[in-house]
C-alpha cells in the first residue's frame, strides 16, 4: 500500500500563515490548492517526489464544513491549535475496502485556480474523525497526470511517527505491522496523551527536517 499525502490542518493564524511557516521550514513554497466545495475546506499544496504531497488545509466559513466529515475533522483539528490531522493512503480499488468498511466511498472533488476540477473517491475519514491513528483511503479519477504530486520538488518525504496501536492501525490498513506502506518508512510511539501522527520527516535541500 502506498502513501498518497499527508494533511497538516491550519492553525489560529489561518491557512496562508501556517502554510508560510511550513514553507520556511521546508525551504520550498507552497501552491494555492483551490476549494473542496463538498466539504467545505480549501488548501496548499507542496508536491513532493516519489509521487506524494502534502497539504495544508483549514475549514470555510460554508455550512458544509460542519455537515461533512473531512470538513468537521478539518474544523476540529483547526480549533485545537492545527498541526498533523492524518494521513492518507492511495489504493487501485476501493470495493475491498468498502467491502470491509461496510459503507460506500464517497466522491470528493476540489477546484483548482486554473478551474481544472480534480476528482477521486475516498472512504474512511470518519475513522479518522474517532482515532486519528487511522488513515483514510482515496483512489484518484483524475488523469495521473493532474495527480497534487506533478511538479513536485526535490523534498522526499521519508517517515512517519505516529503515536498508537500497530496491530490495530494495519488491521485497518490489511497489510503487516512491519511493513505498513510501501514507500514510506513508519515508526509507531506510544500513544500518550493521544493517538495520531506526531511528525513527518522530510529530505530537502538544506538536510533533513522534520516538522
Amino acid at each position: 500500500m502506498r502513501l498518497d499525502h499527508v494533511s497538516y490542518a491550519a492553525g489560529p493564524d489561518g491557512l496562508d500563515a501556517t502554510a508560510e511557516r511550513l514553507a520556511a521550514e521546508l525551504g520550498v513554497e507552497l501552491v494555492d490548492g483551490g476549494i473542496h466545495p463538498r466539504f467545505g475546506t480549501r488548501n496548499r499544496v507542496l508536491p513532493l517526489a516519489g509521487g506524494h504531497y502534502l497539504e495544508v488545509v483549514a475549514a470555510l466559513d460554508h455550512p458544509a464544513a460542519d455537515k461533512v466529515p473531512f470538513g468537521q475533522a478539518v474544523k476540529a483539528r483547526s480549533a485545537a491549535g492545527g498541526g498533523w490531522l492524518g494521513w492518507v493512503v492511495a489504493v487501485d480499488d476501493l470495493a475491498p475496502i468498502e467491502e470491509r468498511l461496510g459503507r460506500p466511498a464517497v466522491d470528493g472533488h476540489r477546484l483548482r485556480p486554473d478551474g481544472f476540477d480534480l476528482v477521486w473517491k475516498q472512504i474512511g475519514v470518519m475513522g479518522l474523525m474517532n482515532d486519528p491513528q487511522l488513515p483514510f483511503f482515496v483512489h484518484w479519477e483524475s488523469n495521473p497526470a493532474e495527480h497534487p504530486s506533478k511538479g513536485g520538488h526535490d523534498v522526499v518525504l521519508l517517515s512517519l511517527d505516529i503515536a498508537g496501536d500497530p496491530h490495530f492501525v494495519t488491521a485497518w490498513l490489511g497489510e503487516p505491522e512491519d511493513h505498513p506502506l510501501d514507500d514510506v518508512d513508519v515508526r509507531w510511539l506510544p500513544p500518550n496523551g493521544g493517538p495520531g501522527v506526531r511528525s513527518v520527516r522530510f529530505r530537502t535541500d538544506h538536510g533533513e527536517v522534520t516538522v
